[in-house]
């Protein structure tokens, strides 16, 4: 895919995202394009939790290839077909195993049968693996020398980089509880450079336990300022720049 700079990114967004699953909306993701390339002087690269088959993650890689100094580490558990699992009220969570350790997801707030069968059952008839088709979206795009893919959460990554590790962006959009989405701003918080930017999805629209982990550990933290609806279900704030 080769960038033209006479092209309006926002057509060049729903270009890439056209035929990609998933939930986030072009407002959404042309809010998290303008974030990163509008932003070129911070240093560090991106890094997103939860990218299920890389409709956000493309935009991502978009703008990191664009401004040519960052990449994206894109994080999730990419389930595997057999990792579903129908719960007693006949609605769907899931468990992966990875290392030895099994993780559970949409336990808090479950999938329906009616979505599940409408929007994820569909996937493994293409492939068996949400992260084959991650890779798929990926290649695609022309955005493999830009885009690192981790299977795992937020903690498996921390332990995989060094303390050195600079972020100028984190966008989180994984486990949707509330402990969840506490410790994964916290392991972001610890990386996020002065005057970078931490993202959320469905904040505002509908998970409680989303809604009360950016109240207490944004909203009402010191370290962050410029704490924003941005559109619909999209919230930002920027790590505050400390007095010099």
């Amino acid at each position: 895919m080769t960038n033209n700079i006479a092209t309006p990114i926002i057509q060049q967004i729903e270009e890439m995202i056209k035929d990609v699953p998933g939930w986030s909306p072009v407002d959404q993701l042309y809010t998290l394009f303008s974030l990163v390339y509008l932003t070129p002087d911070l240093e560090g690269d991106i890094v997103e939790i939860g990218s299920w088959c890389g409709r956000s993650a493309s935009v991502l890689g978009l703008a990191a290839r664009l401004t040519r100094n960052t990449r994206v580490h894109c994080i999730d558990l990419f389930p595997e077909k057999d990792d579903w699992v129908v719960n007693e009220d006949g609605s769907y969570s899931f468990e992966v195993k990875i290392g030895g350790t099994v993780y559970n997801s949409y336990r808090d707030q479950t999938v329906w049968k009616e979505p599940f069968e409408r929007d994820i059952a569909p996937l493994y008839e293409r492939q068996h693996s949400i992260l084959d088709i991650f890779r798929e979206t990926i290649s695609r795009n022309d955005l493999e020398d830009f885009v690192t893919v981790y299977r795992g959460d937020s903690t498996l990554f921390v332990r995989s980089i060094g303390e050195n590790f600079k972020c100028k962006l984190a966008f989180i959009d994984g486990d949707h509880s509330y402990e969840a989405v506490c410790h994964d701003i916290r392991n972001m918080g610890r990386f996020l450079v002065e005057g970078g930017w931490i993202c959320f999805d469905d904040v505002f629209s509908g998970y409680v336990g989303v809604n009360e982990a950016i109240e207490d550990c944004i909203i009402s933290n010191p370290d962050y300022e410029l704490g924003q609806q941005m559109t619909r279900k999209f919230f930002v704030a920027r790590k505050r720049r400390r007095a010099r």
